[in-house]
């Protein structure tokens, strides 16, 4: 399985913001989109990553207070992407040795969407999901007779 294929489950819908945009604001986002990360974008590129892992860390850094704190000064500005051709073993094994819970995709120079850990954990469970119950219809459609190649077992 590949990123391209939790894309086109999850669609491709962004929320950006730019650096030069408040924490105020870029919270407000968040909360309003019901969403844990924000992709910083700045002059078509990507700039950054804003999670609520750096919204907690600017929090404590200033004391409980971000009113005039700019994205730039919060944002992950070299967070770790993946492309659409990724395989999500790949994907897992960056995610959980960077500790990153919202990974964006890049094909080429151009942002493709953004994929979260539950994305991934999701992807999975599916996958696990669909593969069992291919295995049940095989089992529950085995054919009469089909097991002659097989040893009986000795009668005790």
């Amino acid at each position: 399985m590949k990123v391209s294929d939790i894309l086109r489950v999850k669609g491709h819908s962004l929320i950006t913001v730019t650096p030069d945009e408040t924490m105020s604001t870029a919270i407000q986002i968040m909360s309003e989109k019901d969403i844990g990360s924000l992709v910083v974008m700045e002059h078509g590129e990507l700039a950054g990553m804003l999670t609520f892992r750096e919204v907690v860390q600017t929090l404590a850094q200033n004391g409980g207070t971000i009113a005039n704190v700019s994205v730039r000064k919060a944002m992950d500005d070299a967070p770790i992407t993946c492309t659409s051709e990724t395989e999500m073993d790949e994907v897992r094994r960056m995610m959980l040795n960077n500790h990153a819970r919202y990974m964006p995709v890049m094909d080429n120079r151009m942002l493709m969407g953004v994929i979260s850990f539950y994305d991934v954990a999701k992807a999975v469970v599916d996958s696990q999901n669909f593969e069992n119950k291919m295995l049940k219809a095989y089992i529950r459609d085995w054919p009469e007779g089909s097991d002659k190649d097989q040893k009986e077992a000795p009668a005790l």
